[in-house]
């Protein structure tokens, strides 16, 4: 058995979260022994991890015992979520798993539920006195009279990582198509204003130790532009000059200048806080006319979390030397600030690595 400290990353796989919590903790001047999971043997991840195994899906009823079974063969005293499913379960049966006496960073189940619900979290903002767009809860057509306001994003209140099918209408004809397309796939769907102009918008994380006392925090002002990094890019068709020429969403892909930013991360900060965070938390936002408007809170490790460790900032690595190597971390830290850019690469994973994951589940 190694000598060196087990941590187990869920969720491998390139693209999701899992993946950049794996690369942050590979940038690590701690050598640590990894153990990657994913339901996938061809998981991109799994060339980059000490012990690969495969796990079922997190709905599964023994997602769970199979999670717990690999910890304790391999002693793992940290389990990383690599994708929100897994979140859920591992939320859900957060003390089972650390009965184990395994570290899980993750927020408390109210922050959790809040976030993960973006009409809650639309909720909160509102009464906690933030600014945020203009929000409509869509539970039926009816519902889209309701939205008096243009161009109008509409995205799925639960779910949608990666803007997965988000809509953007610039006019009510719009509206009630994407409207009741939406309405086919999901029970609600959220409104919201379209606010800013793509040069305008932030991702940003906010770290907290797990007993919530404030660590740090960084965002990255992002690119949109680029192909890579949005999911929508189409004409200003609306009558809003101030918006630009062209209204864009972004993609879960996110690259651009990065650094300290205090005007945009200082006030989530205080939504953080307000919020009680545990962990990381990840702000999504658009800082416009001075002021920062909030339109997605994830309370998780973000698809960002590799980028920022480039710079100093590692915020798996950060929990596990403050909580379970015992290192005093200097609140405020600096980090390094510049700008990164993202592109594709390409892993071969040979026939016999595919061979060489293990399989967890045993009917």
């Amino acid at each position: 058995m190694s000598d060196r400290l087990c941590i187990l990353v869920t969720g491998v796989g390139g693209g999701g979260h899992g993946e950049q919590i794996l690369k942050a903790l590979r940038r690590s001047a701690h050598n640590y022994e990894i153990i990657g999971t994913d339901t996938s043997r061809t998981s991109k991840g799994f060339a980059m991890v000490d012990h690969a195994y495969l796990l079922p899906e997190a709905g599964h009823p023994r997602y769970i015992d199979c999670l717990l079974a690999l910890c304790k063969k391999h002693r793992v005293r940290a389990v990383f979520h690599g994708s929100e499913p897994e979140l859920k379960v591992m939320n859900r049966e957060r003390e089972r798993i650390e009965s184990e006496g395994i570290f899980l960073p993750i927020n408390p189940s109210s922050v959790i539920e809040t976030c993960m619900d973006k009409n809650k979290t639309m909720t909160f903002l509102k009464e906690g006195g933030f600014c945020y767009p203009q929000s409509v809860e869509i539970a039926t057509e009816g519902s889209l009279d309701q939205v008096d306001f243009f161009p109008a994003v509409l995205k799925p209140s639960i779910g949608a990582g990666g803007s997965a099918n988000i809509m953007l209408a610039q006019n009510r004809e719009e509206l009630l198509l994407f409207g009741k397309y939406l309405l086919s796939l999901y029970p609600t769907f959220i409104a919201q204003e379209y606010v800013g102009t793509p040069d305008s918008e932030f991702t940003v994380g906010i770290l907290c130790d797990m007993s919530g006392i404030f660590i740090n925090s960084i965002a990255v002002k992002r690119n949109i532009i680029s192909a890579l990094s949005n999911r929508i890019k189409i004409p200003n068709r609306t009558t809003n000059s101030t918006l630009g020429d062209t209204l864009v969403i972004s993609s879960g892909i996110s690259q651009g200048l990065i650094g300290k930013f205090p005007s945009v991360t200082k006030p989530c900060e205080q939504i953080a806080l307000r919020l009680g965070c545990r962990g990381a938390i990840n702000i999504q936002c658009r800082y416009v006319e001075d002021r920062v408007y909030v339109f997605e809170i994830n309370p998780r490790f973000s698809g960002t979390t590799s980028l920022r460790s480039m710079v100093g900032y590692n915020e798996p690595d950060i929990l596990i030397r403050k909580h379970i190597l015992g290192e005093h971390i200097a609140p405020h830290f600096n980090f390094t600030e510049g700008y990164i850019a993202r592109g594709l690469d390409e892993t071969l994973i040979s026939s016999q690595e595919i061979g060489n994951s293990e399989e967890l589940l045993h009917e």
